[in-house]
C-alpha cells in the first residue's frame, strides 16, 4: 500500500515538471507584438472666420506656416491673457526666422462681444504678430466643435445687465502644421522655456 502511494506521488511530480515544462517552453516560443497605433488626431479642421481688421479669412489662408491657437475671449480675467503673454514670451525666444514661421492666433468664444474691432485691440497687446479671428455664433460653434474646445455662457449671480457673463472653456493650447494638421498641444501652465523646447524641437 504504501509502495503504491509512493509511485503515485512520483508519478504526480512527474506530470506537473513536464507539464510545467510545457508552458514554459510556449510562453518562451510565443512572440507577442505591441500594440501599435496610427491615424490622424481628429482636431482642427477648415473654417471660416473674420479676423480683426474685418476680413473674412479661412483656414487656408494660414497655409505655409505653423499655427499656435488658443480659445478664450477677451473680457477673461485670468487664464487668457496670461496664455497669450506665455505665447509672446515664447515667440520672443525664438530666432527671427523661426518666429516667422508660426502664427499666433486668437479665437474668441465670445462673439457677441468680441467684435473685429475689440479682438484687435485686444491682441495688440500680446504682438504685432497676433491674429484674432471672431464669427457669428454658429461659426464659433463649429471650429470649437472641430477642435474638441468645450465653453459654456454663465451669468454672474445677481447681475441684471444681459452682457455682464462669464465663459467657462478649455485651456488647450494648439499647435498646428503648415497644412493646418494637429501636431501637439499645451496644457495650461505650461512655461514659455517649455513651449520653446518643444517648438524647436518641430520647426
Amino acid at each position: 500500500m504504501r509502495s503504491r502511494l509512493i509511485v503515485v506521488i512520483v508519478l504526480g511530480f512527474l506530470v506537473g515538471a513536464l507539464g510545467g515544462a510545457a508552458i514554459l517552453t510556449l510562453t518562451r516560443g510565443a512572440h507577442v507584438s505591441p500594440v501599435e497605433t496610427s491615424g490622424k488626431a481628429l482636431i482642427g479642421g477648415p473654417f471660416t472666420l473674420v479676423d480683426q481688421n474685418g476680413k473674412t479669412v479661412s483656414d487656408k489662408d494660414f497655409r505655409g506656416r505653423y499655427m499656435l491657437v488658443f480659445f478664450g475671449y477677451t473680457h477673461c480675467p485670468d487664464v487668457c491673457p496670461a496664455e497669450l503673454q506665455v505665447m509672446s514670451d515664447a515667440l520672443g525666444q525664438l530666432a527671427a526666422p523661426k518666429q516667422a514661421e508660426i502664427v499666433p492666433v486668437f479665437i474668441s468664444l465670445d462673439p457677441e462681444r468680441d467684435t473685429p474691432a475689440v479682438i484687435g485691440a485686444y491682441v495688440k497687446n500680446f504682438g504685432p504678430g497676433f491674429v484674432g479671428l471672431t464669427g457669428s455664433p454658429e461659426q464659433i460653434a463649429e471650429i470649437a466643435k472641430a477642435y474638441r474646445v468645450a465653453y459654456s455662457k454663465f451669468y454672474d449671480a445677481g447681475q441684471d445687465n444681459k452682457n455682464n457673463y462669464s465663459v467657462d472653456h478649455s485651456t488647450l493650447l494648439y499647435l498646428m502644421d503648415k497644412n493646418g494638421d494637429y501636431v501637439t498641444h499645451f496644457n495650461f501652465g505650461t512655461s514659455a522655456a517649455q513651449m520653446v523646447e518643444t517648438l524647436r524641437r518641430y520647426l
